[in-house]
């Protein structure tokens, strides 16, 4: 089973890998994000959001559910993380509690 997971893993680690060659070079004034969405959230974002600030306008309004949907996700990963690591704490005290009794 190991060995079908490390084959699988470099198969998915090597065909990202070879697709980072077709991603645009960053900065590159010519790529579709700085051609055509940029020059609209510069100039419209005041406009649209009410926000002098381009970031907090761009984050609050255009991009308002993802920004929502991961602060979510964060919170309940964060969660289950407290549950998983509390639950064993309770393991451990009510194994700890079963020793003392006898």
């Amino acid at each position: 089973m190991r060995v079908l997971a490390t084959i699988i893993l470099f198969i998915v680690t090597s065909v990202f890998c070879l697709n980072v060659t077709d991603l645009p070079v960053i900065g590159d004034p010519d790529s579709a994000p700085n051609s055509h969405v940029t020059p609209h959230y510069i100039e419209f974002s005041e406009e649209d959001t009410g926000s002098p600030n381009i970031v907090t306008g761009v984050l609050a309004d255009y991009r308002g559910f993802d920004t929502l949907w991961e602060t979510t996700v964060m919170f309940i990963a964060g969660l289950t993380a407290v549950i998983i690591l509390s639950k064993n704490r309770e393991e451990r005290f009510l194994k700890k509690k079963k020793g003392d009794k006898k």
